[in-house]
């Protein structure tokens, strides 16, 4: 959540002029717009493309118990991720070496910058499910090796 009063800063009608949180978020809170396509996927996370246009993807995915990505980056995009339901962690690799873990559960949303590096799973008990929005869309991702010593190696 933000602490900025309402009203005080104009929303674009325009969910991609929004900050992706906002579009994240929004996309969350609808989900009669995007409940017929979530699956679960008992083999590997569940991805589904909702929106692609010039400057922006947004994508569902699903998490069943172990699920999780690669640690990777998005290359120069931005963007953010809503957990609509259960609970992710995500593992941020800072100043190269060090590593901090975010537990995010429902309503609760991570934003990223260029070349943030990360790895997002579901170490829970239960699915979960998340709304992530990528700016710009088809970005190349980077995967990476994780040594405390030596710090990030491409893979």
């Amino acid at each position: 959540m933000f602490a900025v009063p309402e009203n005080t800063v104009a929303a674009p009608a325009d969910l991609s002029l929004a900050h992706p949180v906002r579009v994240a978020r929004e996309l969350a809170a609808d989900r009669t717009s995007w409940a017929h396509l979530l699956r679960y996927d008992p083999q590997q996370r569940f991805t589904e493309l909702l929106d692609r246009t010039d400057g922006q993807e947004v994508w569902l995915l699903s998490w069943l118990p172990g699920q999780h990505t690669d640690l990777h980056d998005h290359g120069g995009a931005t963007g953010a991720f809503t957990v609509v339901s259960g609970t992710l962690t995500e593992r941020v690799i800072q100043h190269r070496t060090s590593e901090v873990l975010h537990t995010v559960v429902a309503g609760q949303s991570r934003v990223f910058g260029p070349n943030y590096v990360h790895q997002v799973h579901n170490d829970g008990p239960d699915p979960a499910v998340s709304i992530h929005v990528y700016r710009p869309g088809r970005a190349r991702m980077t995967t990476y090796e994780h040594d405390p010593l030596d710090g990030l190696r491409g893979t």
